[in-house]
């Protein structure tokens, strides 16, 4: 997801790196979050981490492909259902195992939809958020080498399916290409909504400049305006949010991003439609920079993408538990 538009201020230019970690190891830890304790302790990652510093541009435009890419190299493992989704119909939901978290209700909510590209007219049309109107939804961002965020957030969607049915939940996914474009974003909203939800988590990449590297949640700001009232679920989405980034850490051994969130890993916006309808726990997490190299060798790695779901489904497993 790319950070352009009049809903969004650019990020100021980012401090030094030391300080930005050591505010984000501190904030989350005093949050039980003991996967910051862990990476502040091993240094990072060994790729890195959070990198350079950013330059603090605004994101580069977002290309759009012609056709969907596939994962690179083909790289799916642990990405499997034991059913797949072309057996069951349109929009229902994965059946729930036998597990500490049966009776609970999981929406993952796979950003933007591999055919999106293919109706650009209805994507662009203009829906109610609440707070004001903005389109259906966007195609993505991708790599440089073609991978898009589209093809990413559903990968990671099935994977974490696939974990949190053994953990006994009830799992439902926005979409899960059985549809040609969209869902819009108050309808992505509305179907968390309507699942009564316990929790609900949004898949994205970002798009912006290179040199800005590290995941971050995006958590719901307190909006009681036109059809948009979130104050009932903003204190649960972040504790959501905080156990989603401190699993994310500690399984992924990502660092926080280095160009937005000031080293916590935890960004908090009131013009995302997606937040701003929802009536159930919800977070959106950006899982690296597609923009960025060496962030996007972790995206398209099929066995990164299994630790990002493990990191994710652990972080939803921890807030329903308590």
């Amino acid at each position: 997801m790319s950070y352009t538009g009049p809903d969004f201020d650019p990020p100021r230019n980012p401090r030094s790196r030391r300080r930005p970690l050591t505010v984000a190891v501190a904030a989350l830890v005093c949050g039980g979050l003991l996967g910051w304790g862990v990476y502040a302790a091993t240094g990072g990652t060994d790729d890195g981490g959070a990198g350079a510093e950013a330059k603090g541009s605004p994101s580069a435009p977002s290309p759009t492909p012609s056709q969907p890419a596939s994962p690179s190299a083909g790289n799916t493992e642990g990405g499997g259902d034991e059913e797949s989704s072309a057996s069951r119909p349109p929009g229902a939901s994965a059946p729930a195992a036998t597990g500490p978290l049966k009776g609970k209700v999981v929406v993952i909510d796979p950003g933007h939809n591999p055919a999106n590209f293919r109706h650009t007219a209805e994507i662009n049309r203009q829906v109610d958020v609440g707070t004001h109107r903005k389109e259906c939804d966007t195609t993505g961002t991708s790599t440089n080498d073609g991978y898009t965020e589209a093809e990413f957030t559903l990968d990671v969607a099935h994977r974490m399916r696939t974990l949190l049915r053994k953990q006994g939940a009830t799992v439902k996914l926005t979409q899960d290409r059985d549809r040609p474009y969209g869902p819009c974003v108050d309808e992505r909203a509305r179907i968390g909504n309507e699942a009564k939800a316990d929790a609900v988590v949004s898949l994205h990449a970002d798009g912006s400049g290179s040199g800005n590297r590290g995941f971050h949640v995006i958590l719901p700001g307190v909006v009681n305006s036109g059809g948009a009232d979130t104050r009932a679920i903003v204190a649960p989405s972040r504790e959501l949010g905080e156990r989603v980034a401190g699993n994310f850490v500690r399984v992924t051994g990502t660092a926080p991003s280095n160009y937005i969130g000031g080293g916590t890993g935890l960004v908090t916006r009131k013009d995302l439609g997606g937040l701003n309808l929802s009536t159930v726990p919800k977070v959106f997490i950006e899982c690296g920079n597609m923009r960025d190299g060496k962030d996007a060798a972790l995206l398209t790695s099929g066995a990164w993408r299994q630790k990002a779901a493990q990191g994710i489904s652990e972080g939803i497993v921890s807030f329903l538990r308590g």
